[in-house]
């Protein structure tokens, strides 16, 4: 038997309320009820890092999160991430992907780690991502292309 409940969440910044079946994942929810397809469905067991989001400024597997629990929480997508276009670009001009799947959830930790640390060294970016899998570029393209977007940012901020 499906039970439905009412939820009210702040979702990329605005408020929303949504009824869904009280046994979804935070990944499904965000990906069937909200319309936020940038969240990955991966592995469901936590080890792939696709399903990553922010929830209340905290980096979270969404498939490890039941979307009730969420009820009057803050919820971030790649939909939604302010830092977006810089990190975009760099991991464009460095080969930081290349089947994509990995992407978003890479791109949601690159921007909490900068918005943590707004220059952090390679060690930092590779601490920071690892507990997101990439299977086809190796990682040093992605821990290039966050490095180059905090060194962008950097130069920006000077200006």
């Amino acid at each position: 038997m499906t039970t439905t409940i009412p939820i009210n969440l702040t979702l990329n910044g605005k408020a929303r309320a949504l009824n869904i079946d009280s046994r979804l994942l935070l990944v499904e929810m965000l990906r069937d009820n909200a319309n936020a397809q940038g969240t990955r469905i991966g592995c469901l067991t936590g080890d792939c890092g696709a399903c990553t989001v922010l929830i209340d400024g905290q980096v979270k597997k969404s498939c490890l999160v039941l979307a009730a629990s969420v009820q009057g929480h803050h919820v971030e997508t790649i939909e939604g991430l302010a830092q977006l276009q810089a990190l975009q670009a760099a991991f464009v001009a460095h080969n930081g992907f290349q089947c994509g799947y990995c992407t978003s959830g890479m791109m949601v930790v690159a921007a909490d780690l900068l918005r943590h640390q707004p220059s952090p060294s390679r060690e930092q970016i590779r601490k920071a991502i690892s507990g997101n899998l990439c299977r086809c570029t190796g990682y040093e393209h992605i821990v290039d292309a966050i490095y180059a977007a905090s060194q962008a940012e950097v130069q920006d901020a000077t200006r």
